[in-house]
C-alpha cells in the first residue's frame, strides 16, 4: 500500500467520524442529505460483496466492514433515531437520476461481465456521483453547518488523494484501472466548487454559504 492511498484512507475515515459524531453529539441530522448517506450505503454494499469471496488483508477487511457498518449506522440514525430533525423538505434531489444511468453504464463498461465485476463497477459509477443530493441540499438551502463542510471537505480529499494513489500505481506498479481514474476525476471535480468556498470562508471563521 503507498502512503496516497493510506492518506486517503484516512481521510475518508475521518469524514465518517465527522458526520456520525456531528448527528451524535448535536442529536440532530439538520442539513445532512439522507439520500447521498442512501447511495453511499448502496455503493460500499455492491462494493464489497467479495467479501464473503476474497480475503486480502485483515487491514483490507476491516476498512470494508467500517465502511459499510458506518453507512447503514448513518441511514439508521437520519431516517429512524433522529427522523424528526432530518430536513426533507430541502433533500429533493432525484436520485433515481443518479441509480438509473450508472446501473445501465456499469452493464455496457465494465472490465468482465459477472454479477460481482458489473456490481463492483456500478459503485465506482454511483460513488462519483453519490454527494450530488448533500450539495444539493446546501445549494437549496443556502448554507452549510462549520461540521458539514469539514465532512464534505475530508470527502473530497479522500478523493484527491486516491487520485495520485492510480498515478502512483501506474507508476510503480504498472497497474491501470481506467473506470476508477475517471470516475474518480468525474468526483473531484464536483467538489472543486466546495473547496474554493472550504478554503476561502470555512478556514478563515466564517459561515459556508451559498445563494440559495
Amino acid at each position: 500500500m503507498n502512503i496516497f492511498r493510506f492518506l486517503g484512507d484516512i481521510s475518508h475515515l475521518s469524514a465518517i467520524l465527522i458526520l456520525l459524531l456531528k448527528i451524535w453529539k448535536s442529536r440532530s441530522c439538520a442539513g445532512i442529505s439522507g439520500k447521498s448517506q442512501i447511495l453511499f450505503a448502496v455503493v460500499f454494499t455492491t462494493r464489497y460483496l467479495d467479501l464473503f469471496t476474497n480475503y486480502i488483508s485483515f487491514y483490507n477487511t476491516s476498512m470494508k466492514l467500517v465502511y459499510v457498518a458506518s453507512s447503514y449506522a448513518t441511514v439508521w440514525m437520519i431516517y429512524n433515531k433522529f427522523k424528526a430533525t432530518y430536513d426533507g423538505n430541502h433533500d429533493t434531489f432525484r436520485v433515481e437520476f443518479l441509480i438509473v444511468p450508472t446501473a445501465i453504464l456499469a452493464f455496457l463498461v465494465n472490465h468482465d461481465f459477472t454479477p460481482l465485476e458489473i456490481l463492483w463497477t456500478f459503485s465506482i459509477y454511483l460513488e462519483s456521483v453519490a454527494i450530488l443530493p448533500q450539495l444539493f441540499m446546501v445549494s437549496k438551502t443556502g448554507e452549510a453547518e462549520t461540521i458539514t463542510s469539514h465532512y464534505l471537505f475530508a470527502l473530497g480529499v479522500y478523493r484527491t488523494l486516491y487520485l495520485f494513489n492510480w498515478i502512483w500505481r501506474y507508476q510503480f506498479e504498472g497497474f491501470f484501472d481506467l473506470i476508477a481514474i475517471v470516475a474518480g476525476i468525474v468526483q473531484t471535480i464536483l467538489y472543486c466548487d466546495f473547496f474554493y468556498l472550504y478554503i476561502t470562508k470555512v478556514l478563515k471563521g466564517k459561515k459556508l454559504s451559498l445563494p440559495a
